[in-house]
């Protein structure tokens, strides 16, 4: 999809040139930093939340900046076209999320700096040599995990005591190594077993949700995966189907009907990779911008989901919960 304003063309914010001395060498040859926006599928909050970081910045689309949306809108073979699309308009920066995103415009943006709106372990995945100092064009912000999935599958495990099996649905070509083995340590401190199963696509959904039900699993630990954020209401259904008490890491997902959700609050981090375009516009290298960690955590619990399933929620969790949907 392509923004209204995609032609816009306009010089740098009134009032803050001066905050700098410099701009990218690109934003010198022409008026207007353009900025591409490429992400794995739509999701118009993260994408406003993105445009919002900006005008506190400064930049009015449209008046003193251009940007140039891309989605893949799930189709993650698109990715490489859309990336080479967006590189050959020759933006100053490329506004990008999600480890296969993130591959298909390293792949073809040469030495244009790359701002990761959320990605997983940056250092492990090889974007970056450290999170102080990236080294290359790539910054932005990591999700870690550390001590997330492993507190999800706590909490899950305080819900549905006996669970029989506890299944992790992931999305394939994807890694998930650090999640994964965090994972595995709690499930072994919780004394319960784990059901690895992966997702090809949508279409997929149906059929691995009912080969968790044979293995009789009664609780799910979705990974951190904008597939099940697109597509949560299937999701949602599915497991409701089998009476599966589910855990994601979104809160979205739980506005839509899911369970409980744990995990950084994603849109204001869309938000904040608005800082990091302002710094590189300003002429700012990212191989010296330190890749950040999310410090805003949200525990979401649908009541009215957990009485459909016959699930009472312990008071202890009620209690940390940032937001109670009933």
């Amino acid at each position: 999809m392509r923004s209204s304003n995609e032609t816009s063309r306009a010089a740098a914010p009134a009032g803050r040139r001066g905050d700098c001395g410099c701009r990218s060498a690109r934003a010198q040859r022409r008026a207007l930093p353009l900025v591409a926006f490429l992400s794995p599928r739509t999701f118009a909050a993260n994408i406003d939340a993105f445009r919002r970081g900006l005008r506190e910045l400064g930049y009015v689309e449209g008046q003193n900046i251009a940007l140039e949306v891309r989605s893949a809108e799930g189709d993650y073979r698109r990715l490489p076209a859309l990336a080479a699309e967006l590189v050959s308009l020759k933006p100053d920066v490329i506004v990008t999320n999600s480890e296969p995103a993130i591959r298909a415009v390293k792949e073809v943006a040469g030495t244009i700096p790359i701002v990761m709106s959320i990605v997983g372990d940056a250092v492990a995945l090889g974007f970056a040599q450290s999170l102080a100092h990236p080294g290359g064009n790539l910054t932005g912000q990591t999700i870690l995990a550390t001590d997330v999935i492993g507190k999800r599958l706590q909490m899950l495990h305080e819900i549905v005591a006996d669970p029989g099996c506890v299944a992790v649905l992931g999305a394939a070509g994807v890694n998930y190594d650090n999640a994964s083995h965090e994972l595995a340590a709690a499930a072994k401190a919780l004394g319960v077993p784990l059901l690895p199963i992966t997702v090809a696509d949508v279409n997929d959904l149906t059929t691995r949700i009912a080969e968790i039900a044979k293995h009789q699993c009664r609780a799910l630990v979705a990974m951190s995966e904008p597939l099940f954020v697109q597509e949560s209401r299937q999701l949602i259904e599915r497991a409701g189907q089998y009476r599966m008490a589910a855990s994601y890491d979104n809160r979205l997902i739980v506005e839509a009907g899911g369970l409980m959700s744990y995990g950084p609050d994603t849109v204001d981090m869309f938000r904040q990779s608005a800082r990091y375009v302002d710094k590189i516009l300003k002429g700012e290298s990212p191989a010296d911008l330190p890749i950040e960690q999310p410090t805003k955590f949200v525990l979401a619990i649908n009541l009215k989901t957990a009485k459909e399933l016959g699930l009472a929620i312990p008071p202890l969790i009620l209690a940390r919960a940032d937001e109670v949907i009933e």
